[in-house]
C-alpha cells in the first residue's frame, strides 16, 4: 500500500556520492501546483518497445525500483528448473493453506473488531474522516493487544517465522536524539514521539508496524469501503486521502495528520501515526527523497529502518503486480525481515522552523544507519520505468 501525502515537494539539494546516479526531473515533476498523475502504476498508456541494452540503460537511472531477485523485472524472468519445479510443489500445497489461514485471521479479527465497535459511534473529523481509535477502556484494548497478535501471526503465514530487531544508537558524528537531549535531567521521563518514520519497501510493513506499535497509517480512500478490511482500518484510525480527486480537498487532511502527529505526542492514550515519507514502494536498497508532511507538526519521531534479505523472491513491492507478489510470496517457505529502530529523533530549532531541513537531516541519518542509497527519484519516474517495463 502507498501511503502519499502530497503537500510539499521532495527535499533538494543534496548531494549523494553513492552511486548509481538517477535522472534529472523534469520540471513539472518538481511544480507544487502541477496536476497530480494518478494512473495506475502496472497499467499505463502503452509503451514503445525496449531493446535489452536500453533496459540496462534504464535499469540505471530507475535503480530504486529494480528487481534483484531471480524472478526478474516484474517478475517475469525466466526461471531454472529448479526454481519452476519448487513453485509448482508449492502452488498445490503451500499456498491453499496459507490462503485459509490468512483468511481465517482476517475474518477473526474483523468479527473482534465488530464486537468492540457495536453501539459506538465513530470518531469524526474534517474531510469525512471516521475512525475508531479514540474508543477508551477495555474495548480499545482489545482491539490493540488482538491486532498486534493477530498481525504477528499474518507474518508468520506469509513466512516471517522469525524478525531480526537491532536496537541501534547512531554513531557520535551523526544527528541523534543524544545531541538533542543534552542538557537534560536524565531521570525526565522519555518524550513520546508524535510518529513513526519508516522508508517503505512492501505492503508487509503494514503488517510488522501493527503487530509492533498499532499505530494509524495515512491510505486512499476507497480502503475505508472494502470489505472486513474497512473497519480494520477505522479501528487503526486511518487518515483517508482521496488520492485520485483533483479538488483541494487535501489542507483538510494535511491538517488532521498534523493534529494526531501533535495528540501523539502530547497524550499516551492517542495512537501514534505510522508515515512513509518517501510516498511509494522502493526495491529496499533506496531512500527515496522525503515529502515533508509527518514533519510540519515539530514533533519528535521514531525512525525505523526495514531490510528484505531474499535469496529467490524478494518481497520487495516495487515492479511488480499485487496478484503476482502475493502469489510468489506465499510459495516461498521462508521470508526474512530484519529491522533497525533508532532512538527517538529530536528535532533542533532550525529543523522544527524548516520542515524540509527536518527531514532532510532525518533522511541522511536513516541512510546512513541503514545502508541505504540515497536516490533523488520519486513516483513519477516510478511510472516512466513501470511504462518501459510494460512496452518489453
Amino acid at each position: 500500500m502507498e501511503c502519499e501525502l502530497k503537500d510539499l515537494s521532495p527535499t533538494q539539494g543534496e548531494s549523494n556520492p553513492q552511486p548509481p546516479q538517477p535522472p534529472q526531473r523534469s520540471e513539472s515533476a518538481h511544480d507544487e501546483g502541477s496536476t497530480k498523475d494518478d494512473r495506475p502504476l502496472l497499467k499505463p498508456e502503452p509503451a514503445a518497445s525496449v531493446s535489452q541494452e536500453s533496459l540496462q540503460e534504464l535499469e540505471k537511472k530507475f535503480a530504486a525500483y529494480v528487481r534483484h531477485d531471480v524472478y526478474g523485472p516484474m517478475g517475469r524472468g525466466e526461471l531454472p528448473l529448479e526454481e519452476k519445479v519448487l513453485l509448482g510443489i508449492a502452488l498445490v500445497t503451500l499456498v491453499p493453506i496459507r490462503v485459509m489461514a490468512a483468511m481465517t485471521i482476517l475474518v477473526l479479527y474483523y468479527a473482534i473488531c465488530r464486537i468492540c465497535t457495536l453501539f459506538s459511534s465513530p470518531n469524526r473529523e474534517e474531510g469525512d474522516q471516521e475512525d475508531y481509535a479514540h474508543l477508551g477502556g477495555w474495548r480499545r484494548n482489545v482491539i490493540v493487544q488482538c491486532g498486534r497478535a493477530l498481525s504477528r501471526a499474518m507474518l508468520f503465514v506469509f513466512g516471517f517465522y522469525w524478525i531480526s530487531q537491532t536496537y541501534r544508537i547512531p554513531n557520535s558524528h551523526d544527528k541523534s536524539s543524544t545531541v538533542q537531549n543534552e542538557g537534560k535531567d536524565e531521570s525526565d521521563e522519555p518524550e513520546r514521539p508524535g510518529a513513526i518514520i519508516s522508508n517503505h519497501v512492501s505492503y508487509i510493513d503494514i503488517l510488522y508496524h501493527m503487530s509492533s506499535f498499532f499505530p494509524s497509517f495515512v491510505a486512499k480512500r476507497s480502503v475505508a469501503k472494502l470489505p472486513l478490511v474497512g473497519l480494520i482500518s477505522k479501528c487503526l484510525g486511518c487518515v483517508y486521502v482521496q488520492r485520485e480527486s483533483r479538488s483541494s480537498d487535501f489542507k483538510g487532511v494535511s491538517g488532521v495528520v498534523t493534529e494526531r502527529v501533535k495528540e501523539a505526542h502530547q497524550h499516551k492514550s492517542a495512537p501514534m501515526m505510522m508515515l512513509f515519507p518517501e510516498g511509494t514502494t522502493t526495491n529496499g536498497d533506496y531512500l527515496l527523497p522525503f515529502k515533508t508532511g509527518a514533519f510540519l507538526p515539530k514533533a519528535p519521531v521514531l525512525p525505523v529502518i526495514l531490510r528484505y534479505p531474499c535469496r529467490r523472491f524478494s518481497p520487495a513491492w516495487d515492479s511488480i503486480s499485487g496478484v503476482r507478489h502475493v502469489i510468489f510470496l506465499l510459495c516461498q517457505f521462508v521470508n526474512h525481515l530484519e529491522v533497525i529502530q533508532l532512538p527517538i529523533y529530536h528535532p533542533s530549532e532550525q529543523e522544527k522552523d524548516d520542515p524540509k531541513l527536518y527531514a532532510s537531516n532525518l533522511r541522511r541519518l536513516m541512510a546512513s544507519e541503514g545502508n541505504l542509497i540515497l536516490s533523488d527519484i520519486g513516483l513519477p519516474e516510478k511510472r516512466i520505468y513501470h511504462a518501459a517495463l510494460n512496452g518489453l
